[in-house]
C-alpha cells in the first residue's frame, strides 16, 4: 500500500482529535506559524492548555530570565522554555481533571532573513511529551538552517516542520528512520535543512543519536554532522563559528599511527601561520559518506566503530556528503572566514589537480580550483611512499598533467601548497587497508601501527571485525580500554 502524506492541516487536526494529547506552545521569534496550524484546523481547545510568543526581548527574559551567551536563538534557551513550560503544565494543570492526558510542551526560537540583510534564517525546536499518562516525558531537539528568501516564505516552512515534529513525535517515535522522513513531508531541502537532531527520555533507550545525526546526512537532509570527543552529536555552528579550522579526511578505519603524524604535523604548521591563533583552532577528523560505504552500502555498526575510536582518544569528528575539497569548504565557509588548513596525503592532492573530477562544472577544473583556493586556505601535503622500494613522493616531485602543471606550480609557489617534512619515516608504510586485513584475518602485529590504547579499545569492544571470544579462554580477563 502507497504510503500517503498527509498535509500540515491533516496533522493538525488529527492531533487536535486525540483526546489523550494536551499542553503547551512556546514560541520566540518566527516561529509563530506552528500554532497557528493547530488552531485554524479546528478541535484546538482539545489539545492547547496555552500558546504564548515572548516576542520582545525583556519580556523574554523576565519569563526565561538572560541567557549567559546573550543569545535568544540557542540550544540553551530553548531548553528553558520546554523545562518551565512543562514544569508550568504539571503545576497548573489537576490530574484528577485529566488522568488520560499526554502532555506536552514544544517551543521554538527562530530568527528569519532579516529584510535588510541576506543573513540565512536558523533556529531550534523541541516537544518534551509523554507517550502516556504519568509516564516520564521524552524530548526531541532539532536545529534548521532556513534557505528561502524571503522571511514569509522562512515563516510558513516553520509553520509545517513544527507541525511534522509534532506529528512524529507522537506516531513515528518507534521507527527512527520513519521519524527523520517525516519531517520533510511538504518540505523540500531546498526550504530546510535540519543538520541536529536529539532524542532523549525512557521510550528513545534503544536510539543512538549518532545514527539519527548519519540518517540526515545519508537521507541528504543536511551535508555534515559533527560528533565531540564525548561522542555527542554537535550543532556545526557551535563549533566551527568563527574558527580557524584544520581539517583530516580519511576512512579512519581504523585511526593509525599516520593519522596522528599527520594531524600533528599539519596542526604544528599551521598554528605558526598569520591570522592563526591556538584558542581559536577547530581540528576535525572528516569522513565523507563515500567513505562510509563499507563493503558496498553504508554499514551502520562500522561507522560507529570509527567514531567511538576518534572520539575515545578525543577528537572531534564530522560526517559529510562532499566527495570534492572545495565544496568541504564552502560549507566551512558559512560559518566563518578565518585561514582553513587541510591535511591530505599526495594521492589525494593528485586528485584535486585532475581534470577529470571536474567535467560536471562549466568551467571545468579552472572552477573547480578556483572555488577551494579563493578561500583563506593552506594545503599541507603529507608524503606518500607506497612500496618499501618506492620513490618517496612529495608535492615538490607530483606528477602533475602538463597542462595543469603551471596551475599547481602556481599555488606551490605561493605557498599555499605546503610539505609537511617532519614525519615519522617509521611510519610511511602503514595503511589502514592493511591493518583492518590483519584485524579481521587474526594477524598479529597490527597493534604497533594504531596510537596508544586504540588497539584496546578495538579489542575490548570487537571492533572493526575483531573477534574477543577467540582470544579469552576464561584464564585471561578481556583488555580494558582507556577512554578520555
Amino acid at each position: 500500500m502507497e504510503n500517503v502524506i498527509l498535509s500540515a492541516a491533516q496533522k493538525a487536526l488529527n492531533i487536535n482529535l486525540d483526546e489523550h494529547i494536551y499542553g503547551t506552545f512556546s514560541e520566540i521569534g518566527a516561529g509563530q506559524e506552528v500554532v497557528r496550524h493547530f488552531f485554524r484546523s479546528g478541535g484546538a481547545s482539545g489539545t492547547i492548555a496555552k500558546a504564548m510568543s515572548a516576542y520582545d526581548m525583556d519580556v523574554s527574559d523576565a519569563i526565561y530570565g538572560k541567557e549567559q551567551s546573550g543569545r535568544y536563538v540557542c540550544k540553551s534557551r530553548l531548553k528553558t522554555m520546554i523545562d518551565r513550560e512543562y514544569l508550568l503544565l504539571k503545576e497548573r494543570l489537576d490530574r484528577k481533571k485529566h488522568p488520560h492526558k499526554s502532555f506536552f510542551s514544544f517551543a521554538n526560537t527562530i530568527t528569519t532573513t532579516k529584510y535588510d540583510d541576506q543573513q540565512p534564517g536558523h533556529g531550534w525546536m523541541g516537544v518534551r511529551f509523554q507517550l502516556n499518562a504519568n509516564e516520564n516525558p521524552n524530548d526531541v531537539i532539532i536545529h534548521i538552517r532556513l534557505h528561502e528568501h524571503e522571511a514569509r516564505q522562512q515563516q510558513e516552512t516553520v509553520g509545517i516542520l513544527g507541525v511534522n515534529l509534532m506529528y512524529a513525535c507522537f506516531y513515528c517515535h518507534n521507527s527512527p528512520e520513519k521519524f527523520i522522513q517525516s519531517l520533510y513531508d511538504n518540505l523540500t531541502r531546498k526550504q530546510v535543512e535540519i543538520d541536529m537532531v536529539q532524542m532523549n527520555g525512557e521510550n528513545f533507550k534503544n536510539i543512538d543519536n549518532r545514527l539519527l545525526s548519519l540518517l540526515l546526512v545519508k537521507n541528504k537532509m543536511t551535508e555534515a554532522v559533527i560528533f565531540g570527543p564525548d561522542g555527542n552529536n554537535m550543532q556545526p555552528s557551535d563549533v566551527l563559528y568563527k574558527k580557524n579550522i584544520l581539517t583530516l579526511r580519511g576512512s579512519f578505519r581504523p585511526v593509525t599511527k599516520v593519522n596522528i603524524d599527520m594531524i600533528k604535523n599539519g596542526f604544528n604548521k599551521f598554528v605558526k601561520e598569520n591570522k592563526v591563533t591556538e584558542e581559536n583552532l577547530q581540528v576535525l577528523f572528516e569522513i565523507t559518506l563515500n567513505n562510509l560505504k563499507a563493503e558496498g552500502g553504508i554499514n551502520e555498526k562500522d561507522f560507529l566503530d570509527r567514531v567511538d575510536v576518534l572520539c575515545s582518544i578525543g577528537q572531534t569528528v564530522m560526517i559529510s556528503n562532499y566527495q570534492r575539497y572545495y565544496k568541504l569548504l564552502d560549507y566551512f565557509g558559512r560559518f566563518t572566514d578565518e585561514r582553513l588548513g587541510v591535511i591530505l596525503g599526495v594521492p589525494n592532492l593528485k586528485e584535486i589537480f585532475d581534470a577529470k573530477f571536474y567535467r560536471h562544472l562549466n568551467g571545468g577544473i579552472l572552477e573547480g580550483i578556483g572555488k577551494m583556493f579563493n578561500r583563506d586556505i593552506k594545503v599541507y601535503v603529507y608524503p606518500y611512499k607506497p612500496e618499501e622500494q618506492s620513490e618517496l613522493q612529495t608535492s615538490e616531485n607530483l606528477s602533475i598533467q602538463p597542462r595543469i602543471k603551471p596551475l599547481y606550480d602556481f599555488f606551490v609557489f605561493n605557498k599555499r601548497i605546503i610539505d609537511l617534512k617532519d614525519y615519522n619515516k617509521d611510519y610511511l608504510n602503514i595503511f589502514s587497508r592493511h591493518i583492518l586485513k590483519m584485524i579481521r584475518q587474526d594477524k598479529k602485529g597490527w597493534e604497533k601501527m594504531v596510537p596508544t590504547y586504540v588497539d584496546n579499545i578495538i579489542k575490548e569492544n570487537n571492533l572493526f571485525g575483531y573477534d574477543n571470544c577467540k582470544y579469552n579462554t576464561g584464564k585471561d580477563k578481556p583488555i580494558k580500554a582507556i577512554k578520555k
